[in-house]
């Protein structure tokens, strides 16, 4: 980095250009601040978005995915972690004080952001209010699910107990496919099903990968 013209060094460009100016290395090579053996900080930055997938992949990153990474120490992998929860803590504050309706996107980066890097499936629920704002996100089964495995019961009383009125249903898919099965269809009415008899409405079923999200209300599926 200091072989570099001091126009062109991140911190300087961001602080000229602003942070848009700067490529996803650039960004990253701010928090790394120094490179390893051999690499400087700027490469050591793109081997590190190259290894998790992007900067998409970065964010989504588990601890242990990161501790496997050459390069990111302790500091390094603790500073990146905060960040990451920084970020994630913004996007639930955002969905706790508008209606989620105003901003879809919102809600496919937030469980993508969550869920998607996850190496096992996760169901989870989004717990909104009337005006369908957050009230809460939790995952409530892991593992292969179906049917049989994600019990309706368990989401009815968990709504009842939160207060909710409206909820979007949500789980990953490991491999990186996002085409929602037939058994998710099929999962999905059952739950809307139930939770219609406690008056809580289904806005959603998204399903996530580290690749993106589907939505089946966008699909017509609901």
């Amino acid at each position: 980095m200091k072989d570099m013209p001091l126009a062109l060094r991140p911190r300087e460009k961001l602080l000229s250009m602003g942070p848009t100016a700067l490529a996803d290395a650039e960004l990253l090579a701010l928090l790394l601040r120094t490179g390893m053996k051999g690499l400087g900080v700027l490469q050591l930055a793109e081997k590190v978005l190259q290894d998790l997938g992007g900067l998409s992949g970065l964010l989504q990153a588990h601890p242990q995915q990161l501790s496997k990474v050459k390069g990111l120490g302790p500091a390094k992998r603790a500073e990146l972690l905060a960040v990451m929860e920084m970020a994630r803590r913004s996007m639930t504050g955002s969905l706790r004080t508008q209606p989620v309706f105003t901003s879809p996107q919102l809600v496919k980066d937030y469980l993508q952001m969550r869920l998607g890097a996850l190496p096992h499936e996760v169901f989870a629920v989004l717990f909104l209010d009337a005006q369908q704002k957050l009230i809460a996100c939790e995952e409530l089964f892991r593992g292969t699910l179906t049917q049989t495995s994600v019990y309706p019961r368990e989401v009815v009383k968990r709504s009842l107990e939160l207060n909710a009125a409206n909820l979007i249903l949500a789980h990953n898919h490991p491999s990186g496919a996002l085409e929602p099965s037939r058994a998710d269809e099929l999962l999905t009415q059952t739950l809307k099903s139930s939770l219609q008899l406690v008056d809580v409405r289904v806005l959603d079923h998204l399903v996530v990968s580290r690749h993106g999200a589907v939505s089946f209300a966008e699909r017509g599926l609901m």
